[in-house]
């Protein structure tokens, strides 16, 4: 689909060749099985309406012009107990009568970025006591100890609670592209499990809205829009945002998309995993359906706790991944002292650095010469793929899944390096760890053919999404099996362990081989870890530019380890610690800060070692230095998290009026325990950067949690519908 930089096309003007840019959020029109209002304020004056607000309300007239109060007192009073709270996230549900028959209704009530409130409102349905069954199956969410297992569990759960034709978790991969990963479906329906669907399937804009409004429903895929009148919002003139709107109609698109699959009603739950859309949680059904609000509140729940579950899953495997790493370290150190030399504990046991890779052979290129371990090319071969490799941007973890694609003379090596991984071990040419994975001939199943997803009509600009969802198998060759971001954050683990003990390596080079001084010299400058060598009499033989970088701008460069402490905060306990060093052999491993400039000063890891020749002769002393301010902003982010979950807790304190009240009380302590060991898991990952942004995501969650509980019990405290 066009991504270029035209107008986008209004709501229900796209075709499929520009809908990627479509604007479904401003779709000026709703589905016809509940009316929505646009009231100004204070007065709450209607100033905008759908078409049908006057019948579906009972009303004598239109009711643009008119107050709440006039269509129904009880709607207004509803209404205003709820205009000092927020309404810009979570649409607020109530139960009210309206018209001469005191017709009962739901209502949600936000308000959009523009202004004004948006009253949406639906035929009120009987109550249904779920909250009890909800939290039993909570409890085998929170137990599955795989992410197969939950998200089958999901698929249950959800059908059981929503009853439609079929339920499917679908994951998004890195590139878009969906999966169906979990199904539950009527016996008659033909099974969708494992088919792919293109990323083209579901444009942008529409996962964005994904993002805020985290259930979608569709009653009739067959239904007629109703217009909002006017079209254009009084207030700004423009399109009213309807990003939150329940009752907003679907893009034109989509609904053509659903009837070629012969889909007549859908349910859509969001899987917000930390800081992504994970996937989703599609429930399709072949005759027309309506669901609640109640149950679709629920919905959102199980919503959220399945994708803290999620994020609690991947940070388990990357604390699997450190642990495993921390092994492999501690070996290569371990054998310098033994051996002198660390690349046998990193080859000679083969298993420990493919298996986790998934990886048929693995190469290292280091120091001009070339190390190997399981199925490889020749050297010639690996020596064109460390120049390639040398190409490209540089990042912490360079993957290509078909060596072939980007290096046709390399083709002929499918069978064996179809897929690369590597990291770069410094900032020289040709210095990498790579992995090698062969062709994997296999055969994708997608839902349609994913190179054909428009169809043409008699004129060239009638384009429309695919009919065939016939499964359309793609065999795939020439291609190795995707490197996952888990294997590219194991990777990137490893390389900077494996770059850590090559530069503590090259340090002691310099100290032990002065014939090579200039040589090594240049390879310890050159790397990226703080490196500082000294002389057996303390003075300073070397500071990297790594480290240079870290000190203040208008000192000059410590000329002894004693300056060097004095440059550390806290000075008496670095100078003492580096003292230490020099007179007793005592290495230190631990936390200091380096003054960086007056503003700041930068939280360091310090290792530094003496370097012996014999038992009784010391030839000099390495400090190494890791910045680890990415490490404390993630510990300041699992302290907000601590304190911050403590918070919706707080706001749940509200007087039990029934038993129902005690179950959603309940029912939110296990979803805060779910959210608590999920952050565990995140906090203790091997992913720094992102343990902000992923444990905010969760404490997002437990905050919309909080806030969708409240509403349901204030919902059905007021509905008519508790059981006390």
């Amino acid at each position: 689909m066009s991504s270029n930089t035209a107008t986008p096309p209004a709501f229900g003007e796209a075709n499929f060749s520009n809908c990627e840019r479509e604007q479904v959020h401003l779709a000026g029109s709703i589905q016809p099985h509940g009316a929505l209002l646009v009231v100004d304020e204070p007065d709450l004056t209607v100033i905008q309406a759908s078409a049908n607000a006057a019948d579906m309300l009972q009303l004598d007239r239109f009711p643009l012009g008119l107050r709440l109060a006039d269509i129904s007192e009880q709607l207004e009073l509803r209404v205003r107990m709820h205009l000092d709270g927020r309404l810009d996230r979570l649409p607020v549900a109530f139960r009210c009568s309206v018209g001469p028959r005191l017709c009962a209704f739901d209502g949600l009530l936000h308000r959009p970025p523009s202004g004004g409130l948006i009253v949406e409102l639906e035929p009120a349905q009987p109550h249904r006591a779920l909250v009890q069954g909800i939290g039993g199956s909570l409890k085998q969410l929170m137990a599955a100890p795989a992410l197969q297992d939950l998200c089958d569990e999901a698929a249950r759960m959800l059908k059981a609670l929503v009853g439609y034709d079929r339920v499917m978790v679908y994951r998004f991969d890195e590139d878009g592209h969906g999966q169906v990963f979990s199904e539950q479906r009527e016996p008659s329906l033909e099974p969708y499990l494992g088919n792919r669907y293109p990323a083209s399937d579901i444009p942008r804009i529409a996962r964005d809205l994904y993002k805020r409004n985290r259930v979608r429903l569709l009653v009739d895929v067959g239904y007629e829009p109703v217009p909002l009148e006017p079209r254009l919002s009084p207030l700004t003139g423009q399109e009213l945002d309807m990003s939150l709107c329940a009752l907003r109609s679907m893009s034109p698109i989509h609904t053509q998309y659903l009837k070629n699959m012969g889909v007549a009603a859908t349910l859509v739950v969001s899987l917000m995993a930390g800081d992504r859309l994970w996937g989703l949680i599609a429930c399709h059904h072949y005759r027309p359906r309506f669901v609640s609000y109640q149950v679709r509140a629920l919905c959102e729940l199980l919503g959220e706790a399945v994708a803290t579950r999620i994020a609690a899953l991947e940070g388990f495997v990357q604390v699997q991944a450190e642990l495993l790493v921390r092994r492999l370290e501690q070996r290569m150190i371990e054998a310098i002292s033994r051996d002198g030399d660390w690349k046998g504990a990193l080859f000679d046991s083969p298993a420990s650095l493919l298996n986790p890779m998934k990886a048929t052979g693995a190469a290292l290129l280091y120091d001009g010469e070339l190390t190997t371990t399981g199925e490889v090319p020749a050297t010639g071969d690996l020596r064109t793929i460390a120049r390639w490799l040398d190409a490209q941007p540089r990042e912490p973890v360079i993957a290509c899944s078909s060596l072939g694609e980007a290096l046709p003379e390399l083709a002929p090596l499918c069978g064996i390096a179809s897929g690369v991984m590597a990291v770069p071990l410094s900032v020289r040419a040709g210095e990498y760890l790579l992995w090698l994975r062969p062709e994997q001939v296999r055969t994708l199943t997608w839902g349609g053919n994913p190179f054909k997803s428009v169809v043409v009509g008699s004129d060239p600009g009638d384009l429309s999404p695919r009919s065939s969802f016939a499964k359309w198998h793609q065999l795939v060759e020439g291609t190795s099996e995707h490197w996952s971001a888990s294997d590219r954050t194991m990777a990137q683990l490893i390389g900077e362990s494996v770059a850590d003990v090559i530069q503590q390596f090259r340090a002691v080079r310099v100290l032990i081989a002065q014939h090579q001084l200039e040589r090594i010299q240049d390879q310890v400058c050159g790397s990226t870890q703080p490196t500082a060598v000294f002389g057996r009499d303390g003075a300073t033989l070397m500071l990297n530019d790594a480290l240079a970088r870290l000190l203040p701008p208008a000192s000059a460069p410590p000329a002894t380890l004693d300056a060097l402490a004095q440059l550390m905060e806290p000075r008496t306990e670095a100078a003492w610690r580096l003292e230490q060093l020099r007179t007793q052999r005592r290495s230190w491993r631990g936390e200091i800060g380096l003054r960086s400039d007056d503003a700041e000063c930068v939280p360091l890891l310090v290792r530094a070692d003496p370097v012996l020749s014999t038992p009784s002769e010391v030839l000099g002393y390495v400090v190494l230095l890791t910045d680890v301010r990415q490490r404390q902003r993630a510990e300041r982010a699992r302290q907000r998290f601590q304190s911050g979950v403590l918070e919706p807790q707080k706001a749940m304190a509200v007087p039990l009026e029934s038993r129902e009240d005690l179950l959603y009380r309940n029912l939110f302590a296990s979803l805060v325990q779910n959210a608590q060991l999920a952050a565990l898991e995140i906090a203790d990952g091997v992913d720094l950067e992102r343990v902000p942004d992923m444990l905010d995501g969760v404490q997002a969650s437990v905050s919309r949690t909080a806030e969708l509980l409240e509403h349901l019990i204030w919902y059905e405290r007021r509905s008519g519908t508790r059981r006390h």
